[in-house]
């Protein structure tokens, strides 16, 4: 119990010295007035007066108030230095606490504006990428390493989806798509090298020659599959419908000497899978993962068909338009939530949707036909065939008119194929093709 003891003996101690220091109370002395924090203004000196106030006699019967009113005038100074202004009419103005008197002071909203600034400017030339082709400048905030791994991830999960279903490796289709495939990723390498330069390989292989067999069949079938008569060949002068945005982007990043973002193509683990699934489709995932689905195989018996569709997917992955649309996703929630303080939620998640999602996608469909088919025609597949396959994926897809193409994600597949048909890129396509038929291969297309 001696801790108790030596406790109560400093408690006493220290109640005795604070009673000492107290002033004794008159008869005469005014009360303290209370102050008031949400007060716009007081007169100084009528508080202080009011608070050092007091009889003569108490202030000479207690010789140490002089020494109090400096104590409570220290007091005062340091509780409300901070928190009042003085006028030229010598009255004090308490300011405001809390979070809204901080942007009263135009010093801090500047330095907000200037570090806010710099944030801003940091992330988005930090993270500014230029599509291969098009050199249109996008924002991507998804890191490669992270969309790799998504990629992964969704492949694996692909994977025990559609157990038993997944053709072998040495089953005819499989080992089809799986050439048609190297053949693209070979040509995509080609195509992101650093210099242009013409390489001869020596040998044209056989499909080279098998594909411009195949040309006159094209054709054929082309000219029969539009409702306008298309020319056996494209030139420059011909050019009656082309996509504008394509033309402005690369003559902007040409002038400006843009240099286009392949880094995220290095060292990717590509693979292939098949799935025996009665379903028109086929799509490639981020990290290299190409999947088909053998509905698509029926519909579509050449290999220069179905390299159109696949240098197509592989498009979307060089443009890295998953991670692009990630970062547009986020964008497009932030909007939403702004929105949604003025109108309906529903309203708003309408009018997103048509006015920025599904233009954004069309835009990003007509970029991966671009990408593609100089693929396809650097792996020796002859792009004229690409318009009559989109035109019928269009009629597969039971395109029937231009309001269900307005509130879809692709294009018509109509509109497709008059856009590559009379487009500046189906002539660098041809030329391409030619030089590869001729034994040539062309480097840096992209």
């Amino acid at each position: 119990m001696a801790w108790y003891r030596r406790s109560r003996f400093v408690y006493n101690a220290y109640k005795s010295l604070n009673s000492k220091l107290l002033l004794p109370k008159s008869p005469v002395q005014s009360p303290i007035p209370r102050i008031n924090s949400n007060s716009s203004s007081l007169f100084y000196n009528q508080f202080k007066s009011s608070v050092i106030s007091g009889s003569p006699s108490i202030s000479s019967k207690f010789g140490y108030l002089n020494g109090v009113k400096q104590n409570q005038s220290s007091l005062f100074s340091c509780v409300t230095s901070r928190n009042y202004h003085v006028d030229r009419n010598q009255i004090y103005h308490f300011k405001p606490r809390g979070f809204k008197s901080w942007f009263e002071n135009p010093r801090h909203i500047f330095i907000a504006v200037v570090i806010g600034s710099g944030v801003v400017i940091t992330v988005y030339f930090g993270n500014s990428e230029v599509v291969p082709y098009t050199k249109r400048k996008h924002l991507v905030l998804l890191s490669r390493t992270l969309e790799r791994r998504i990629g992964d991830s969704q492949f694996e999960k692909m994977k025990e989806e559609f157990k038993g279903k997944i053709l072998p490796a040495i089953h005819p289709d499989s080992v089809r798509v799986r050439l048609i495939s190297k053949d693209i990723i070979e040509s995509l390498e080609r195509g992101i090298s650093h210099e242009r330069a013409w390489s001869s390989p020596g040998y044209a292989t056989e499909s080279v020659s098998h594909h411009e067999i195949d040309g006159h069949e094209t054709m054929k079938a082309l000219t029969e599959g539009m409702d306008e008569k298309v020319p056996g060949d494209w030139h420059k002068e011909e050019e009656v419908l082309d996509d504008k945005w394509v033309k402005d982007s690369r003559k902007k990043g040409e002038k400006h000497g843009a240099k286009t973002t392949t880094n995220h193509l290095e060292g990717l683990n590509w693979e292939v899978l098949v799935v025996n699934e009665p379903v028109v489709n086929a799509f490639c995932l981020p990290g290299g993962k190409i999947v088909v689905f053998t509905g698509l195989l029926k519909h579509f018996k050449s290999d220069a068909e179905l390299a159109t569709i696949i240098g197509h997917e592989v498009g979307h992955a060089v443009a890295r338009h998953s991670a692009e649309q990630i970062t547009k996703n986020m964008w497009f929630a932030i909007l939403q939530l702004i929105l949604y303080q003025f109108i309906a939620p529903d309203f708003a998640n309408a009018m997103s949707n048509l006015l920025l999602r599904l233009p954004f996608s069309r835009k990003m469909e007509i970029e991966a036909d671009y990408i593609g088919l100089l693929l396809m025609a650097s792996a020796g597949y002859d792009p004229r065939i690409a318009p009559q396959v989109y035109e019928k994926l269009g009629k597969i897809s039971g395109e029937s008119s231009s309001l269900t193409e307005y509130l879809s994600t692709h294009p018509s597949g109509k509109k497709r194929a008059q856009l590559l048909a009379r487009a500046h890129i189906m002539q660098e396509a041809v030329d391409m093709y030619r030089e590869i038929v001729a034994g040539r291969a062309i480097e840096g297309f992209l």
